[in-house]
Parts: structure tokens; C-alpha cells; sequence
């Protein structure tokens, strides 16, 4: 395993459309472990391949929860419902904090590292990170739709903080 590079913006990678995988391999394999790893290094909850300079459609959350570690490849949200407002950061946006509007709860389809299909339900803070992390991976950034931006040593606290 190793601890990869985060791309910062304006980095032109976290703007692409990343691609779909079709191969399921050593190389994915390795991929998924190296996210995994950077993304705890980084204290971070969630992290995309382009951060880190795949355009592939791979993501790693790890929000604290019982759900623990959640790999997914090609993954898509495929049902959101309800509503919430909350404060976002992102490990390629340093020192910015702002707060977006995200679905509260949704459904989400992706493969496993082997290329097995599964289906997931998420609310509240997972939903939140899995749609941010789903945003990277069509060259979105949290900057483009918050509805307010200031610095993370600003932010407001989140719930249970």
C-alpha cells in the first residue's frame, strides 16, 4: 500500500468526466487499497480516484460509522429523497469550507472490487458523503454548488461536534 498525492484544484483532472472501469484487477486491487490509505492518512471521510490523479470511476467513504470501510467502483446514485443543508470540505480544497444542499437519503449502485453489482441505502451524513464523492467523479466540486463558502477554520461545527 501507499500513501498517494491529492490532487488540489485547480488540478484539470478534478473537472473530468471520469471513466467507467471494465477491468477488474491487481491494478484496481491496488488502486482501492492506496485510496483507502491516503484518504485515512488525510483524515478525510471519502475520496475519489481523480483526487488523486485516475480519471477512473472509483470512491472510498469511511464516514465512522458501523458501515466501516465501503469500497465502490462505477458507482450511481439511483434514488434521492428529502432534503439537507450542511457544511462540506474536501481533501482538494484546502482551507474552504461551505454548505451544500444534498439529498438526505439515497440509494447508491456500484460494483465491488471484483466486479460484483450491489446496491446500498445512505442517509444523512453517509448520503452526503457518497453524493460528494459521486459529484468528483463527474468534475464537480462542492465550490460549484454551495450555497455559501468560507474558511474551514470557520466552519460551523456538524451535528454531534
Amino acid at each position: 500500500m501507499a500513501i498517494r498525492l491529492i490532487v488540489q484544484d485547480p488540478d484539470p483532472v478534478l473537472r473530468e468526466r471520469a471513466a467507467q472501469v471494465t477491468k477488474f484487477n491487481a491494478n484496481l486491487h491496488k488502486l482501492l487499497r492506496d485510496m483507502a490509505e491516503t484518504m485515512y492518512d488525510a483524515e478525510g471521510v471519502g475520496l475519489a480516484a481523480p483526487q488523486v490523479g485516475i480519471s477512473k470511476r472509483v470512491i472510498v467513504v469511511d464516514v465512522g460509522d458501523d458501515h466501516g470501510l465501503i469500497e465502490m467502483v462505477n458507482p450511481e446514485i439511483i434514488e434521492a429523497s428529502g432534503e439537507q443543508l450542511g457544511p462540506e470540505g474536501c481533501l482538494s480544497i484546502q482551507k474552504l469550507s461551505g454548505d451544500v444542499r444534498r439529498a438526505q437519503k439515497i440509494k447508491v449502485r456500484g460494483q465491488d472490487r471484483n466486479g460484483a453489482t450491489f446496491e446500498m441505502e445512505a442517509s444523512d451524513f453517509l448520503a452526503r458523503a457518497f453524493q460528494h464523492e459521486v459529484d468528483h467523479l463527474n468534475g464537480v466540486l462542492f465550490t460549484d454548488i454551495a450555497e455559501s463558502i468560507y474558511d474551514s477554520a470557520n466552519r460551523p461545527p456538524r451535528d454531534g461536534e
